[in-house]
């Protein structure tokens, strides 16, 4: 690997107890029943009724009518929307119960493409009685754009016989948002946006970029989020990849280590099933040599939590700590079994994100156990979309409809990478980070620029330690709320 309504239809019955034949004729609003015996005329037309020469007053069926609407002009896809109305029985019956039914529609009548809402029961309503109805449903993720009308349908399914039949609909004009792009996701990550949001407050105010080759974290706005002093301090960021050139002088003092585990004394301090795992373990060779032969892996953590010093490169969080997870060997590849045993190692031992810059196109169900688990337990996981310039991301990118972040690759102008995989139709946490020419660290000290959704991936990772640092409370779903809409594209942003 190198993603009832219940239909309560109420018959209503009129029996004739009589033992005697009658015969039934209509026209014209008259109803005249013949029978030789036992003559009877009923007139409609005057609301009474003539029985041997006895009066009694017609009742008019009940009616029901949705009134008093109170609904937003807009609702975000993927949000919930709230409804107040009421349901009226204008008629001089009772009305038994039934169901108000709700849709979003193109148009003012209720057909089959509309997009069903849900419902809303009943209960049976005295004569000239309301009831005042307040509903909440969820939008659908992936429902389009655009203007429509919410429809308010009262006995929908038709449970009461009324007098009017044709006054049950209400439509109310509503704009339907999404910002998500097939292409890009929700657009270009904003680290200052999601900080702010992160701790309650505005957007950062702009400060000026630093240039140069950091023109990565200037696009993210980092250095908005540095001056208000967040640098991802008390965070741990695994770097689940080909390992980490520990020894690098722009990464040295930002390696997390095992504290629990005495180094060389060939035990298990800890209890957590690795000897000596001081610096991470190695799930290639089943050993504690978490070093980088590859240079991918210290690529991504220069870039996550590079020092802050007069050389080389800056890390968009650059106080965090770097946790080696060693999954791919010298060469790049690796086993399903190996990353997702590394993404539980990182879980297990403290890293509050987990960077996993590595993808292929089929899924697999350890690796997506695993996504599902650091979730379940407050681990926030940033996959790398994928490089093949296709529709959709590769796993484990694609979980991100479910659980973590999806990175898709810009570069310096913010244009989406030819290579990098977009976000597809499905609705996901994806969002873009630079991926384009990106400078970081290699092993031996060295430095180099790379291209790669793997390259993007960090930026977005470093994020999370930036946010988890001013709030380590945040939740999986939490930041996945907030990144997204905060993003470029967000109708928020």
């Amino acid at each position: 690997m190198v993603s009832e309504q219940k239909n309560i239809n109420i018959i209503s019955s009129l029996i004739n107890k009589s033992h005697h034949p009658l015969s039934l004729s209509l026209a014209t609003n008259h109803i005249s029943i013949a029978h030789t015996s036992l003559p009877i005329t009923i007139s409609t037309s005057s609301n009474t009724t003539t029985l041997n020469n006895q009066t009694t007053q017609v009742s008019t069926p009940p009616d029901l009518i949705v009134q008093n609407t109170v609904a937003p002009n807009s609702v975000a896809a993927g949000s919930t929307l709230n409804i107040n109305y009421q349901i009226k029985n204008q008629g001089s019956e009772n009305a038994f119960s039934s169901y108000t039914l709700f849709y979003l529609s193109h148009d003012t009548s209720v057909s089959d493409d509309d997009l069903y809402l849900g419902s809303d029961e009943i209960a049976s309503l005295n004569p000239g009685a309301y009831s005042s109805r307040t509903v909440t449903f969820s939008i659908e993720k992936n429902a389009a754009a655009g203007s429509y009308y919410l429809l308010y349908k009262a006995d929908a399914n038709n449970n009461v016989v009324e007098t009017n039949e044709n006054n049950n609909i209400v439509a109310k004009a509503i704009a339907l948002q999404n910002s998500f792009s097939s292409i890009n996701g929700y657009g270009l990550i904003n680290a200052a946006a999601a900080l702010a949001q992160a701790i309650g407050q505005t957007t950062f105010g702009d400060v000026p970029d630093l240039g140069g080759l950091n023109w990565g974290a200037d696009l993210i706005k980092a250095p908005e989020v540095w001056a208000k002093g967040y640098t991802g301090a008390g965070i741990t960021v695994a770097v689940v990849d080909s390992g980490v050139d520990r020894n690098h002088r722009d990464l040295n003092s930002n390696i997390w280590k095992n504290t629990k585990e005495i180094a060389g004394n060939n035990k298990d301090d800890d209890g957590n099933g690795y000897i000596d795992d001081v610096y991470g373990w190695n799930f290639v060779s089943n050993n504690n040599n978490t070093l980088d032969k590859n240079g991918h892996g210290t690529h991504v953590a220069g870039t996550i939590a590079g020092v802050n010093n007069s050389f080389g490169v800056t890390g968009i969080a650059y106080n965090a700590k770097i946790m080696p997870v060693k999954v791919l060997s010298d060469n790049g590849s690796g086993s399903d079994s190996a990353i997702a045993n590394g993404i539980r190692y990182a879980v297990d031992n403290g890293a509050n994100v987990i960077n996993v810059s590595i993808g292929k196109e089929q899924p697999n169900t350890d690796i997506q156990l695993a996504v599902e688990y650091a979730s379940s337990k407050g681990a926030i996981v940033v996959m790398a979309a994928g490089n093949a310039g296709a529709s959709t991301p590769y796993y484990p990118a694609s979980y991100a409809q479910a659980w973590g972040l999806a990175v898709g690759a810009v570069d310096q102008y913010g244009t989406t990478a030819d290579f990098s995989n977009r976000a597809g139709t499905e609705l996901l946490s994806y969002v873009t980070a630079p991926g384009v020419g990106v400078y970081s660290t290699l092993p031996g000290n060295k430095y180099v620029s790379w291209n790669g959704t793997s390259m993007a991936t960090p930026h977005v990772a470093g994020v999370v330690a930036l946010m988890l640092s001013a709030n380590k409370n945040l939740t999986d779903a939490q930041i996945r709320k907030i990144i997204t809409a905060t993003a470029s594209n967000s109708l928020t942003a």
